[in-house]
This record gives structure tokens, sequence and C-alpha cells, in this order.
């Protein structure tokens, strides 16, 4: 008998403890943490518009395009794309002519668009403070040359 059917019978008789350690909790502090592509997902502004869009109803390719003002066609598909890739929206093709496609947002992304309100309520209610500082920041610097 192996080392490793002793283990196994233990195990069935569950008198058998883990050694291993339990795993670390994500730091993303530390550059290899994954938790880091999520990060750049949320300091995306076309991510956020975009999710918060979607959340309240779905919508076509091209409502979005209009309600999201700056957006490019380019930027718009490839925010979509990700999005739909990190589980966050669904992409739905509808039976019309032209076909036509719909974006919804998942379970998942209702979790992270409820984080997102916080963000875009506190952008809000602060962007006349930050402006105000950038200008005291940059009236005490001296002009660079271009």
């Amino acid at each position: 008998m192996t080392a490793s059917d002793v283990l196994v019978k233990k195990a069935r008789s569950g008198n058998l403890v883990s050694r291993r350690e339990p795993a670390a909790p994500p730091d993303p502090y530390a550059a290899s943490c994954p938790t880091r592509l999520l990060l750049d997902r949320v300091g995306d502004k076309w991510m956020v518009l975009t999710l918060t869009l979607i959340r309240d109803k779905p919508s076509r390719f091209n409502a979005l395009r209009r309600d999201i003002e700056g957006v490019t066609q380019k930027m718009l598909s490839q925010t979509l794309k990700q999005m739909e890739r990190d589980g966050l929206i669904i992409r739905t093709v509808l039976p019309t002519t032209p076909v036509s496609v719909e974006y919804a947002i998942t379970p998942l992304g209702r979790t992270l668009a409820a984080v997102l309100d916080g963000l875009q309520l506190w952008a809000r209610d602060h962007i006349a403070d930050v402006l105000a500082a950038r200008r005291l920041y940059d009236a005490d610097r001296p002009q660079r040359p271009t």
C-alpha cells in the first residue's frame, strides 16, 4: 500500500485533515494579481458609462452610441466585447432584418453597477471641488513653454 492509498483511505473515513494552507486573498498591490484586470476595467470611463446605461434596460449598439457622447464606434465595440468576456453583460442577436444585437446586464454586472453608483454620485457631487483644486494647483505652477 502506498502513501497516497493511506491518504485516500483516511479521507474516506473522515480522519484526514488537509495540510494545505488556505489560499491567500488576492493582493491588488502585487503586480501579478489578477484583480488588477478588474481595476483597469472599473477605471475605464466607457465601461462605467456603458454598464450604468445597460443596467436600467437592455440596449442596442446604436442606442448606446447615441446616449454616450464622445464614444467612437470602435471604442464602444471594444468595451462591449470586454464586458461580455468578463461576464458583466450578455449579447443577444435578435431575429430582425437587418440583424440587430441587444446588450443586457448579468447578475454579476449588477453587483458591479451597484458599486459604480456610489462612484458616479461622488463624481457628480464633487466635480466643482476637483475643478477648483485644479485651478489652484495650476495657478501655483509656472507655465511650461510648449
